[in-house]
């Protein structure tokens, strides 16, 4: 009868034994199953970033300039007399191929939605008719129809002059085959529309093919302690705390002028779907740039993405663009319910207007309101005529306090 206490506490701890054996495979078993699916996720929607890639990328863009099959006013550069020299891949996404080059002692990124040129969608009317017999007002029509396809605008002829530049000469085919090319690519066609309108997006430089080039700025990151690398665009003299928070205020000021831009100033409201520090960038002068707008949309196309099936508000929610299910026809609204405002106070100025002001440089009082009128700022409003009046009192506000925290720091130099 003694040993029988003995085997149970023998078989206890086998059975403890064996239990964490089973519970060390499932974990291991566990991370090995969830390494595969991170890396196949990564293999579906991005591709390895690498030197060799965009080497042969570039080399296959100069092989179809020598075949005649497209054209550019960077063509020449880049491919015959090597002033636009390749530096290194940024990154690729969902194959969107971004990489830095350098155009005659100036950084420059090229940029394009697919790899290859023969990728995008061919105009079937250059293999019917010489082209040169072409009307422009028929090709301006084109471009038109294109415009309406990809942002929902409908522009008149003197409008779309940005995206239509070509004149009749050599290389008039792949002149129209490589503008068509770049008419596919909702970024381009925002930049190009904008260019002369707006000092809140990217410069465009030039092209080649259906690559395009934009002026070299650096990215904001979630990462960096002031969201954008400051000293790359004012220099070191901003290590000092003041010189950071002075900059800091002058950068919130662009911000809430790109709003009130974005909102007020075009035809339609540009809308902006996902705003993070990455998708922006800040000039020397501390303007701030939307460098990546794949995901902003005019009033227009707005209302048709937002417009769905539905059975509860989360079924509403396109990245940062959010609408309201109407439970009784299950249907979204087509108005959006946030704005740009919202989410810029919710995702950027909250991380800099939290204590982070804290300091005999800013009085304590106006640290607080400002915490106060950015925290009131990010919340969600209502869609209607009084959530419109909130907004517009707290672009209001903000601006004022702002613009006294300039004064303060001012008077503190």
């Amino acid at each position: 009868m003694r040993g029988i206490p003995g085997l149970k506490r023998l078989r206890l701890k086998i059975w403890r034994r064996c239990t964490l054996v089973l519970l060390l495979l499932w974990a291991a078993c566990w991370m090995v199953v969830s390494a595969l699916l991170f890396l196949l996720h990564r293999s579906v929607f991005s591709e390895r970033c690498t030197d060799e890639k965009s080497h042969r990328i570039l080399a296959r863009l100069c092989l179809d300039y020598s075949s005649g099959a497209l054209t550019g006013d960077l063509c020449e550069d880049l491919c015959v007399a090597q002033k636009l020299v390749y530096k290194h891949c940024l990154y690729y996404d969902r194959g969107k191929k971004v990489i830095q080059a350098d155009w005659r002692g100036q950084p420059i990124i090229l940029k394009s939605k697919k790899e290859i040129f023969s990728s995008y969608q061919h105009l079937s009317m250059l293999e019917e008719v010489e082209t040169q017999d072409i009307p422009e007002t028929e090709l301006l029509l084109m471009v038109a129809l294109e415009v309406k396809n990809v942002l929902g605008l409908e522009l008149s002829n003197n409008t779309m002059r940005p995206l239509w530049t070509r004149k009749k000469g050599p290389r008039w085919k792949a002149q129209v085959a490589s503008m068509w090319s770049l008419l596919q690519q909702e970024e381009y066609i925002y930049f190009s529309l904008l260019q002369d309108l707006s000092k809140h997006v990217l410069r465009i430089i030039g092209s080649c093919g259906h690559f395009y080039a934009v002026e070299y700025l650096t990215a904001g990151h979630a990462w960096h302690k002031t969201l954008f690398p400051l000293e790359n665009v004012v220099g070191p003299s901003l290590s000092g705390h003041r010189s950071r928070v002075r900059a800091i205020i002058d950068i919130a000021l662009s911000f809430l002028d790109m709003v009130q831009h974005f909102d007020n100033d075009f035809s339609h409201r540009l809308h902006l779907c996902d705003i993070k520090p990455e998708n922006f960038a800040i000039r020397h002068d501390l303007t701030v740039v939307a460098i990546d707008v794949d995901m902003a949309f005019f009033e227009p196309k707005m209302r048709d993405i937002l417009e769905q099936n539905c059975t509860g508000d989360e079924d509403c929610n396109f990245f940062d663009c959010f609408s309201k299910c109407n439970l009784k026809i299950r249907r979204c609204g087509a108005q959006r319910a946030n704005n740009n405002l919202q989410v810029i106070c919710d995702k950027i100025f909250r991380r800099w207007f939290s204590p982070n002001l804290r300091g005999p440089l800013v009085s304590f009082p106006l640290q607080l309101q400002l915490q106060k009128a950015v925290q009131e700022c990010a919340e969600p409003g209502r869609v209607d005529a009084a959530g419109h009046q909130r907004t517009l009192k707290s672009l209001s506000e903000l601006y004022q306090l702002l613009r006294v925290t300039q004064r303060e720091l001012q008077r503190a130099e």
